[in-house]
């Protein structure tokens, strides 16, 4: 009797304190595991593999860390392509004025702007880059209209132009109409020489925006037709579908004979 019950309490013992020792291990490994650094060296292979993981995880994603910014900013920035987008306008204020002369002999006429704002035009840049180091800073325009150039200049500056009120107090609305609707037309056709699409949508509009009389509209539509490539159907085709339903004027005037 006496030899069965010694093993009883005996393994009863220290089978209570293993799961004892289990769970307070346990539980103290999952409320330390912020603060123990010092627990991988004594811990057991599966608790060392999995901080030495964390080690070298840190350590191999250091390594795709600054290769992966590397690649990446070698794509976003895209140098060629901010040089050739237009020069900002104030660093073009301290690029040198260079002297337009407009016209030709007696008619000349010297006009100024900075070399920054003139070069946003393909065929004056092509002037500009033609001058030798020596030569004045001076491009001529002998076959253009001054006040279409001095405009052209304005837009430059302002991204926008106006034509003033005529000096001449004597001009009827007829004659101002028409005065105004081609000094725009004169301003769309340097903008096509010049090659600035921006300054000929510009100009178009404000085209439209003018009630003209039907000599004013005449006068336009001869310019236009005499003035523009045959292809250029943007400012064409408005004018040929206005005359086409304003024939009846032109009958009445006898003017069928110069219609476009």
């Amino acid at each position: 009797m006496d030899t069965p019950q010694p093993p009883q309490v005996r393994v009863d013992e220290p089978v209570q304190s293993t799961p004892v020792q289990s769970t307070d291990a346990t539980s103290s490994t999952q409320t330390a595991q912020p603060a123990q650094p010092a627990q991988p060296a004594p811990t057991d292979g599966s608790v060392s593999v999995a901080t030495n993981d964390v080690e070298m995880g840190g350590t191999l994603n250091a390594t795709p860390q600054p290769d992966a910014p590397t690649s990446d900013v070698q794509e976003i920035a895209p140098v060629p392509a901010k040089k050739s987008s237009p020069i900002n306008f104030i660093d073009a204020l301290t690029t040198p004025f260079i002297e337009i002369i407009v016209g030709q002999g007696n008619n000349d006429n010297p006009l100024k702007a900075h070399q920054g704002l003139l070069v946003q035009s393909p065929k004056l840049a092509e002037l500009i880059d033609g001058l030798a180091a020596s030569d004045p800073r001076r491009i001529h325009l002998p076959d253009e209209d001054v006040d279409a150039v001095g405009h052209f200049v304005q837009f430059l500056y302002r991204g926008d132009y106006a034509i003033p009120e005529s000096h001449t107090p004597d001009l009827s609305d007829a004659d101002k109409s028409e005065e105004n609707m081609l000094r725009h037309a004169r301003i769309y056709t340097l903008a096509e020489k010049l090659g600035l699409p921006e300054l000929k949508n510009l100009a178009h509009g404000k085209i439209h925006k003018i009630k003209g009389t039907p000599g004013a509209e005449l006068a336009y539509a001869r310019y236009v037709y005499t003035h523009t490539k045959d292809d250029d159907n943007a400012i064409r085709r408005p004018v040929a579908s206005h005359w086409a339903n304003q024939s009846h004027i032109l009958r009445h005037e006898g003017k069928c004979s110069q219609a476009p």
